[in-house]
């Protein structure tokens, strides 16, 4: 059971690494799934810029546009209740400077409705974090495999994998808490590299391939759910094949239409005879 109040503020997730408690999040994108998530628990709903690989198709998140994370925030905003809603800051969104960074992450909050924006990157962003947070906006940062970088990285591979690497990660995560971010996104890095960081931050790690040892866990809601077929990652953990089901279910319904058999005729008015339009006459 999760012991969280009953709304989820950003200082309850240092209470909870604190209390060794573990913190749930999951991607969500519109109001409806944001609804079940959030009556099952979840702690974080983040609105992830995945949505242009799950939602719109791309083949990236580098195409993202605010626009679009606007729109999915406000959706998800609508359906929690709980839960604490973090909207992901598009590609180039950031980037330019921290006044631009600024005006950007209030539009989500205000437009959007988000109670936390996510930036990836380590040192190179700390700055416009701590502008941010400076400006009374919460953030969470994201390192280990940042997918805006995606061509930068030359593909989606673990990260952190040599001693030097790893040390450069601690110090990005290091720089991110002193900038004044909440949590910390650790992606794709080894489980060894994760304890560590986790061990060295007051502040709570979030880890997706990477390992046990985070203070919480975040998967892409598709993922989880079997939604989304074109590629599940090897650290994820499919609780249902909701896809299969829904094609079993679409495909009974188009059977249905097309043999007749969908809508029976008895379906209409159960309670009374039909209404008959009297026919007009000349």
């Amino acid at each position: 059971m999760h012991t969280t109040p009953r709304k989820v503020r950003t200082p309850d997730l240092v209470l909870m690494k604190e209390r060794g408690e573990r913190i749930v999040m999951l991607t969500a994108y519109d109001a409806t799934m944001a609804r079940l998530f959030d009556r099952a628990g979840v702690d974080l709903l983040l609105v992830g810029d995945s949505l242009g690989n799950v939602i719109l198709g791309l083949d990236t998140t580098i195409h993202v546009t605010l626009e679009a994370m606007l729109h999915h925030t406000r959706a998800v905003t609508r359906g929690a209740n709980r839960a604490l809603v973090v909207a992901d800051m598009p590609f180039l969104t950031y980037q330019v400077s921290p006044e631009q960074a600024l005006q950007n992450a209030a539009r989500l909050f205000q437009e959007g409705g988000a109670a936390a924006v996510k930036l990836e990157g380590g040192r190179a962003v700390a700055e416009t974090v701590r502008r941010l947070t400076h400006a009374g906006l919460p953030v969470m940062g994201h390192v280990g495999l940042t997918p805006q970088h995606v061509h930068q990285l030359g593909g989606m591979r673990q990260q952190a994998r040599n001693d030097e690497a790893a040390q450069e990660l601690i110090a990005d995560a290091l720089a991110l808490e002193d900038a004044g971010a909440f949590a910390l996104v650790l992606e794709a890095v080894p489980d060894a590299v994760a304890e560590i960081v986790t061990s060295r931050l007051k502040i709570p790690t979030i880890g997706i391939g990477a390992g046990p040892h985070c203070d919480g866990q975040v998967l892409v809601s598709y993922d989880l759910l079997g939604l989304f077929d074109k590629f599940v990652p090897p650290f994820v953990k499919q609780y249902a094949q909701l896809g299969q089901h829904i094609h079993d279910a679409v495909s009974h319904y188009a059977d249905d239409v097309r043999q007749g058999a969908f809508p029976p005729s008895s379906s209409v008015r159960h309670d009374r005879a039909p209404v008959l339009v009297p026919a007009m006459t000349a």
